[in-house]
């Protein structure tokens, strides 16, 4: 993997004079993700490693269990290399799982466990899983996907199994006898007696990993909108973990983060899990997230950070539970994932300030491709409309769209960059990968983005449009989200979503779905207010021809507004 860790003459960094306090350049562990968990376990036993449901791991006991279940994949035939897909949300078998898989040389594949019969089954054949690990709630769906893509081993799991005895039993007798689970046959096996097989395994099961072998497979849309197995490296992992606690600046072993972002996405398992472990936080897991309990764990927990996309922050500003709720305890609030509006983060800059926190958002950028995020708002400093500065030992450039051609400090085109956690390259699409991961004429191999963008003279990145995103009519290039700022800017709207709809005269059309701010009723007066609001900002050319209020927005599996469901929508319904 080329990276600027070699000894190669660096790309332009003229925003290195910002840096302050973060280092330019780190030095990366030379070994595994769990090697470099370990090595916190070692300085830090008795330091609490994550909580679930109230229960606390220590380091120590984390090290212990990652070990106990690495000596069960054995035991269950998993070998080096094999890929063993994880089918769980935020729980302590995910995060045993994950480190366990590595201790043994294995890859560990995430999914969403919410993800439908046919694309479990295809997450299962592009990984070539044979070994998958569930929960008992999902495990009639896994039946279903065995029929299509059979398995080895199916480890089903249950929340209680986390839990005290006391909790497990508070747990069955409010969620867990209400589940109708079949009985579980072969090949699948209860987590307890694969913890078993584990305990009287006495081959050697621990496999020396470098940094740059791989350790993970995330699935994601890529840069090209079809889904795509991510092969990522123990580097990958390591170094954003390493960069992004020198990019927070403010973090201290013993601090915390809630862990609400999925585990299978790479903003939960980079972010809130693994950058917190190998620098001694502790991860508060959270298994499902609602707007009572994000509130209540807010309160309880008084983590230090919080990390999330733009809606679960939009949530937060309109959620009632939220009275009250002291802040102040937050060192650190991050939002990626998708684009965060100006206006929306202007709404929730207040509301942290009205509950007591001392800091503001800060917005990142990233790709699946390098994990997650890459490039982050200074913690003392923001630019309007900017998402940031590139990590440490990681380099932006713009160039100009289906070129490795550089542009002009100022000029749009599509977003590069490269660094120590760009991705080994997608799982059986090297066509796709040599597309998206190109050697410039400078010799490093760089990340196509797949997004528009622009950098500013001192170095600061302004994210645009995904460049697939981007509307054309009558000839001109309109931008979406610029259109949602303007929209968002509205007194009465709470968030919005623009797409481009097919028009046989201007190729395209501009439409636009809003959600009103509660308590607020869709009137005659208040949508010209909107319109009028629209015409005032908004060039001719650009106008939505139709806005079209919604009560809510479809989302994502990770909390994104899905504009492409929007799309869908309307072919239909042009279609029909």
């Amino acid at each position: 993997m080329n990276s600027p860790i070699e000894n190669r003459p660096e790309p332009k960094a003229p925003w290195l004079r910002f840096y302050g306090k973060v280092p330019a350049h780190l030095e990366y562990p030379t070994g595994s993700m769990m090697d470099a968990v370990t090595a916190v376990a070692e300085k830090y036993p008795q330091q609490t490693a994550y909580t679930f449901q109230g229960v606390k791991t220590t380091y120590r006991e984390l090290v212990e269990q990652a070990h106990r279940v690495a000596r069960a994949f054995a035991a269950a035939g998993v070998q080096k290399d094999d890929r063993v897909t994880i089918c769980l949300p935020n729980c302590p078998q995910a995060v045993l799982c994950f480190y366990g898989l590595n201790l043994i040389g294995a890859v560990a594949t995430m999914i969403h466990p919410l993800s439908s019969v046919g694309e479990i089954a295809f997450f299962l054949r592009d990984s070539g899983s044979k070994v998958a690990v569930t929960l008992d709630q999902f495990y009639g769906k896994f039946q279903d996907v065995m029929r299509e893509q059979p398995l080895d081993r199916l480890i089903v799991a249950n929340v209680g199994d986390a839990l005290s005895p006391v909790l497990r039993a508070g747990y069955w007798l409010t969620q867990g006898r209400k589940l109708h689970v079949p009985q579980i046959v072969a090949p699948a096996m209860k987590w307890r007696a694969f913890l078993q097989q584990g305990d009287v395994y006495e081959q050697p099961y621990l496999i020396k990993r470098d940094a740059e072998e791989p350790a993970v497979i995330l699935f994601s849309g890529g840069t090209t909108g079809v889904t795509k197995g991510i092969l990522l490296s123990n580097l990958n992992f390591n170094a954003l973990g390493l960069q992004t606690i020198a990019m927070a600046t403010t973090f201290e072993p013993g601090q915390s983060m809630l862990a609400a972002m999925p585990v299978f996405h790479g903003f939960g398992l980079g972010v809130c899990i693994h950058t917190m472990l190998i620098a001694g936080g502790t991860c508060i897991l959270v298994p499902r997230v609602s707007v009572e309990s994000y509130a209540k764990l807010l309160k309880k927990e008084k983590p230090n950070y919080i990390a999330g996309v733009p809606t679960l922050f939009e949530g937060i500003t309109r959620n009632p539970y939220m009275d009250g709720v002291d802040l102040s305890c937050l060192k650190g609030v991050f939002s990626g994932g998708d684009s965060l509006s100006i206006e929306l983060k202007k709404k929730f800059d207040l509301f942290l300030k009205q509950h007591g926190a001392t800091v503001q958002v800060r917005e990142g950028y990233g790709t699946t491709e390098c994990v997650t995020a890459s490039c982050l708002t200074p913690y003392d400093m923001y630019r309007e409309g900017s998402i940031g500065l590139p990590f440490p030992d990681t380099y932006y450039k713009i160039v100009k769209v289906g070129t490795t051609d550089e542009v002009p400090y100022g000029e749009e085109g599509e977003i590069c960059l490269t660094g120590p956690s760009m991705m080994m390259g997608y799982v059986n699409q090297p066509e796709e990968t040599a597309h998206t991961m190109q050697v410039h004429a400078d010799g490093r191999t760089w990340v196509h983005t797949g997004d528009l963008g622009l950098m500013d003279e001192d170095g600061f990145v302004y994210f645009r449009q995904r460049i697939k995103r981007m509307i054309v009519t009558s000839g001109y290039n309109v931008y979406p989200s610029q259109l949602e700022n303007i929209l968002d800017a509205h007194e009465a709207v709470q968030m919005s979503c623009v797409i481009g709809v097919r028009d046989s005269y201007k190729m395209q059309k501009v439409k636009a779905f809003i959600v009103l701010r509660p308590g607020l009723q869709e009137t005659p007066e208040l949508m010209e207010s909107i319109w009028e609001h629209c015409r005032r900002h908004i060039a001719k050319y650009a106008m939505p021809y139709e806005i079209e209020v919604r009560d809510s927005l479809p989302k994502t599996l990770v909390g994104k507004v899905a504009y492409t469901v929007l799309e869908k929508e309307e072919l239909a319904r042009q279609s029909a």
